[in-house]
């Protein structure tokens, strides 16, 4: 591909296109069309009186969050009627799920898709979602590295052991395992979840932005893994666009996310000279029904190329 950067695409997951036979043509499509990889985020509910604003926009949920499906059952969905693309999450909420629930439930995917599988995991923003699922919203952070740590030990020896403050599993089989260790990606634009990235991940998920603002995190994260004597150029940056397109242009201070097609193509060219290496396109909260979407999906990557 000229534009020399992956493209995917946020597979079906939520308000219109919650349903088996919109995953199912959208990510065989997709695939089709020469996309890289399908993507689902993670999301539980939306409170009627969030004690948390939504961290984008004006702060609002978008209302087609209020149906929502599960990411793990999407991606399976997808796997099952796919062959090549890399199937992703941007990101789930790793801190809601045992993380040997969790483990089991990423390797399933991994080895129902013949090793397929990119993990991306965040904190996630709303201290009612973690209320919801019985998770104690203080000390997240300290428990996001415990899951981290929890997961590697499952999918990388045999038999398991491991106990902290939170999980004991007495020595264990615990299968099965990922075909390989599979890419880890971590969501989030705190200075220490950047430093957490570089020293532990293979890569960062983040949002489209302003370059500046996109270029000052992404060299957080080069200094966090050279500091942990780790190589920065082995880390991949994966960039989420949600873009609302327009049909005039819009103003260069609502870049991104909303523009025309051409306008938010040159943003995200200008997003790949900057060092980003995927980008994830989401159409779900400006497509009219599946075909919109993927004549969207069609008309970004013809354009890219």
């Amino acid at each position: 591909m000229g534009f020399g950067v992956e493209i995917g695409l946020a597979i079906s997951q939520y308000g219109r296109f919650a349903s088996l036979d919109s995953i199912r043509s959208v990510a065989q499509e997709s695939e089709a069309l020469g996309f890289a990889s399908l993507w689902v985020g993670d999301r539980l509910m939306t409170p009627l009186s969030p004690r948390d604003p939504y961290p984008a926009g004006d702060g609002t949920i978008p209302p087609d969050f209020a149906t929502f499906l599960d990411p793990v059952a999407v991606l399976s969905v997808a796997a099952a009627h796919t062959t090549r693309v890399r199937l992703g999450a941007s990101a789930l909420n790793a801190c809601w799920y045992p993380p040997a629930i969790l483990a089991r439930s990423l390797a399933t995917v991994d080895h129902l898709s013949g090793g397929r599988l990119n993990v991306g995991l965040g904190l996630g923003w709303s201290s009612d979602e973690y209320a919801a699922v019985g998770v104690p919203w203080r000390s997240r952070a300290a428990r996001f590295e415990a899951v981290l740590d929890v997961l590697d030990t499952i999918w990388t020896t045999d038999p398991v052991s491991y106990e902290d403050e939170h999980w004991r599993i007495t020595p264990s089989r615990i299968h099965p395992k990922p075909e390989r260790r599979p890419p880890l990606y971590l969501a989030g634009f705190a200075p220490a979840v950047l430093r957490r990235i570089g020293r532990r991940a293979d890569g960062w998920l983040t949002a489209a932005m302003p370059l500046p603002a996109l270029t000052a995190m992404w060299d957080t994260v080069r200094q966090s893994a050279e500091e942990a004597g780790r190589d920065p150029d082995a880390l991949r940056m994966v960039m989420r666009c949600n873009p609302a397109i327009t049909e005039t242009p819009s103003r260069p201070e609502a870049l991104p996310p909303a523009g025309t097609v051409t306008q938010l193509t040159d943003y995200l060219r200008s997003a790949a000279d900057a060092g980003v290496h995927e980008i994830i396109l989401d159409f779900q909260q400006t497509a009219r029904d599946d075909r919109h979407l993927l004549d969207l999906a069609a008309e970004f990557i013809t354009t890219l190329k």
